[in-house]
């Protein structure tokens, strides 16, 4: 399949889903009907200055890198990707701190609900 312009081709060295998280990205995707692109990004803001951000869109923009991991395209803007390099992403279906969970290498702190971090 060929990339939109001006959007390039990345690895699960920038972002790594995990097949459980894959499995319920695949499953959303087909449920919210929203788009079929993962796009994860890192906004300002949570309690160690820095969020993660995720979302479904129908297209990737300009200037984008697009994974392919676990049966998912995801999207990441390349501001984004300076901070999410080596990330893994997991899901789990635990009653109690349960759902997605980000591990990302770059984090030099984080906050307790994992939805945040610090560089």
């Amino acid at each position: 399949m060929a990339l939109p312009e001006g959007v390039r081709r990345g690895n699960e060295q920038l972002i790594l889903l995990t097949e459980a998280a894959g499995q319920k990205a695949r499953a959303l995707i087909a449920r919210e009907n929203q788009g079929n692109f993962l796009r994860v990004a890192i906004t300002g803001g949570g309690c160690n200055g820095l969020s993660y951000k995720m979302k479904f869109v129908p297209v990737a923009k300009r200037g984008d890198i697009l994974v392919r991991t676990a049966g998912v395209e995801v999207v990441v803007d390349s501001k984004s990707a300076l901070y999410l390099k080596g990330t893994h992403l997991d899901y789990s279906n635990a009653l109690v701190s349960g759902g997605f969970k980000f591990s990302n290498p770059n984090a030099k702190a984080s906050c307790s609900c994992g939805e945040s971090f610090s560089i």
